[in-house]
């Protein structure tokens, strides 16, 4: 995702009450748009290779971003300083939307959802050589609580995979690219320079898809679109509008409710949706081994939540 996650500030940590509650469903209501971008985004992959798939969806997502920025926000056009800074960062999140799209085509929507639940707990990791930051240790144990929950998951429920350390090509894959989202997001911080946070993400976005247009160029000029389905559209402007402006618009307005830490939380919840996504597309339901791996990571963000600000 290209969103950029601001620090908070003196009403994240002092927010009370409804301000507090209503941060609390924003963030719930992301969760499930997150959610909606890998069930959708399987569906697309079906047609698609990755490649053209992720340049198709991130030249529609610069359009949108730029209307963010530059038409609602009315921020002035200016190429940005150190313009390496975005095209690292967007780097990142190239490898990381990729590797999703190429995990979709071994493994399923839950499966990737559960390896995105480890990312937290990675860029707490990474906090610490980037920024300098240490996880205090009640945020540390909710994050192995539903670190461990993704494991499950992961692994479906079965003991002797886990005990044989059976993972599938797919969340192999995808692990790589959470490696970078989670490198990613104290990049962030270590990157800001004071721009608007969605001038910030514009060109963020623009890193990506210059990334984006070596592997998926040809793949997108030989693109027969007349005969894709009608969902293969829909997953795109889902991907490029939803999980975009949708998504960016929910982070900002929860990051000035809620500590840092509890924002980014909320992606535990993420195997939860999708297990419920797919069984109302008809895409079958988890087996009940999987789904406690799920109810483990929910745990998890019920620790983090319940945890003082």
């Amino acid at each position: 995702m290209t969103k950029r996650m601001p620090a908070p500030a003196g009403l994240s940590i002092h927010a009370k009450g409804r301000k507090k509650l209503k941060g609390h469903l924003a963030m719930l209501l992301f969760a499930v748009l997150i959610a909606g971008s890998f069930s959708f985004g399987g569906l697309a992959a079906r047609a698609m290779e990755a490649e053209p798939l992720m340049l198709w969806r991130y030249i529609l997502t610069v359009v949108v971003m730029a209307a963010l920025a530059f038409g609602a926000f009315r921020i002035p056009m200016a190429l940005p300083k150190q313009a390496w800074r975005f095209l690292l960062l967007g780097g990142l999140i190239a490898v990381y939307m990729l590797t999703m799209f190429m995990a979709l085509e071994f493994t399923s929507p839950v499966a990737t959802g559960a390896v995105f639940t480890l990312m937290p707990l990675l860029s707490a990791g990474f906090a610490l050589p980037v920024l300098g930051q240490r996880t205090r240790p009640g945020v540390l144990a909710g994050l192995l609580i539903a670190a461990a929950g993704a494991v499950w998951v992961i692994f479906r429920g079965n003991i002797d995979a886990i005990l044989a350390f059976d993972i599938g090509a797919g969340e192999m894959i995808f692990f790589v690219g959470v490696i970078c989202h989670a490198l990613y997001v104290p990049l962030i911080r270590r990157f800001d320079r004071g721009e608007p946070a969605v001038a910030f993400g514009f060109w963020v976005t623009v890193g990506a898809t210059l990334w984006l247009v070596p592997p998926g160029i040809g793949g997108l000029i030989e693109t027969d679109f007349s005969t894709l389905p009608v969902a293969v559209y829909a997953a795109v402007t889902y991907l490029a509008v939803v999980t975009t402006a949708g998504t960016f618009l929910l982070l900002q307005y929860a990051s000035m409710r809620l500590p840092a830490s509890k924002v980014l939380g909320y992606g535990y919840l993420t195997p939860s949706f999708i297990i419920l996504l797919e069984g109302i597309l008809g895409h079958g339901w988890a087996s009940p081994p999987v789904l406690a791996g799920a109810l483990v990571t929910a745990c998890g963000l019920a620790l983090m939540a319940w945890l003082p600000d």
